[in-house]
Formats: C-alpha cells, sequence, structure tokens
C-alpha cells in the first residue's frame, strides 16, 4: 500500500511541477495578440451530444478513428479495470456516498430538469428582451441623431446658397439706390434745364414784346392828325366800295 501511495506521489510530482512550469510561463508568450479586441464566441442556445449521461459526443467521434466504434467503451471499461485492480482507486463508503449523491442528483435532473431549464430559458429571453430593446433604442436614438446630422450637414450645404442670395439682394439694393440716384440727377438736371429753357423763352417773348411795343410807339409817333384823318377816310371809303360790291353781287 505504501508502495502504491510512493509511486502515486512520484507520478503527481512531475505533473505539479509541469502545471506549475505552465502557470509561471509569461502570458505575454502564450498571447501575443489584444484580446480585448477579439470577437466574443456566440453562446449555444443547446448543450452538446453526450453519451452515458456525462461523456461528449466529441470524444468518440475522436476515438472512432483509432480504435473503432466500440473502442471507447473498451477503453472506459478498461481504465476501470486498471484503476481498480491497482488499487488506484479503492472501493470505501465514499464511493457509495457519491453514487447515492449521483443517483439523487440524476432523479432530480430527470424530475425538474425540464421546469428549470425551462425557467432558465424564460430568465434568458427576458434578459435577451431587455438587452434587445435597450440595444433598439440605442440604434433609434443613433439613427434619429444620424438624421439630426444629415440634416445640420444638409443646412451647412444650403448656407452657402443662402450666403449667394443675400450677396444677390445686396447687389440688387446697391443697384437700385444707384439707379434710383441716377434718375434724381436726370430728374434734377432735365429741371434746371426746364427752367434755363423756360427762362431763355421768357426772355426771348420779353424781348419780342418790348420790340414790338417799341416799333409801335414808334410808328404811331410817326402818324401826324392829318395822316389820320386821311387814313380813317381812306378806310370808310374802302368799306363803302366793298358793301357796294357785295349788294351788286347778291
Amino acid at each position: 500500500m505504501l508502495s502504491r501511495l510512493s509511486r502515486l506521489s512520484a507520478a503527481v510530482k512531475p505533473a505539479t511541477a509541469a502545471r506549475v512550469c505552465v502557470v509561471a510561463v509569461p502570458r505575454k508568450l502564450l498571447h501575443t495578440s489584444n484580446q480585448s479586441h477579439a470577437p466574443v464566441p456566440r453562446l449555444p442556445e443547446t448543450g452538446g451530444k453526450v453519451r452515458l449521461g456525462f461523456v461528449p459526443e466529441e470524444l468518440f467521434q475522436f476515438l472512432y478513428p483509432k480504435i473503432g466504434v466500440t473502442g471507447p467503451y473498451t477503453l472506459g471499461l478498461g481504465l476501470l479495470t486498471y484503476l481498480l485492480s491497482k488499487e488506484l482507486y479503492i472501493i470505501n463508503n465514499e464511493t457509495f456516498a457519491g453514487l447515492s449523491m449521483a443517483a439523487i442528483l440524476i432523479y432530480i435532473i430527470k424530475k425538474y430538469g425540464k421546469d428549470v431549464a425551462a425557467y432558465a430559458d424564460k430568465l434568458n429571453d427576458e434578459l435577451i428582451e431587455s438587452v434587445n430593446s435597450v440595444r433598439d433604442v440605442t440604434i433609434n436614438n443613433l439613427t434619429k441623431a444620424i438624421e439630426n446630422e444629415k440634416k445640420e450637414q444638409w443646412c451647412v450645404e444650403g448656407r452657402n446658397m443662402l450666403f449667394d442670395a443675400k450677396k444677390n439682394n445686396v447687389a440688387l439694393l446697391l443697384e437700385t439706390n444707384m439707379r434710383e440716384r441716377l434718375h434724381h440727377v436726370v430728374r434734377e438736371v432735365k429741371r434746371r434745364l426746364d427752367y434755363q429753357l423756360a427762362l431763355q423763352h421768357m426772355q426771348r417773348r420779353t424781348e419780342q414784346e418790348h420790340m414790338i411795343t417799341w416799333v409801335e410807339r414808334g410808328v404811331m409817333g410817326s402818324i401826324t392828325p392829318q395822316q389820320d384823318k386821311d387814313t380813317i377816310a381812306k378806310c370808310i371809303a374802302d368799306l363803302k366800295v366793298l358793301s357796294k360790291t357785295a349788294q351788286a353781287r347778291a
């Protein structure tokens, strides 16, 4: 018994030393990349296939090409026989206690496993729904923020057009003001020219009237009273002749 324990301790020490050596290796040698940016693997919705209640199916698929279809069962049975025959594992009261606990656990799992799994799935669904709702709200907020940002960018793009329109309006106002001033200048110049023209016309008319008056005065001053009587008599005679001619024609 002591020899077996010594062999077991000797067999355990290298493994422990190797395990300590593996743990003592710096992490930078094992992981050279930044694991914080690595994609998170998706959790499976259902567990993998198992045989005998606890042996994973992948182990059987791994051993099939090497030891055949019945090889895994034979390997497990042979390993159990080896442990028991070499007394590496001794059946005692703890073994029966463990088997009893395993049977109780199997019974509980078979009896209440589905209900517990359904409750856990319900909690998981509620958690996923809450996370999805938060994600949807965040996505909606971000979408609205993107739309608002696009509107702001569109407004900024239209600001140049607005500035151009304002510049054109200012240019039109300046041109209108300039044309109004030019029109005012033209109107004032025309008014002054009309005033000068009217002044010239009035001066000319005044000169003509003065000339006519002067000539009339000169003519009237040159006529004697005898000439005035002769002229009046001559006019009366002409009028008589004209009246007789008109009566003769009638």
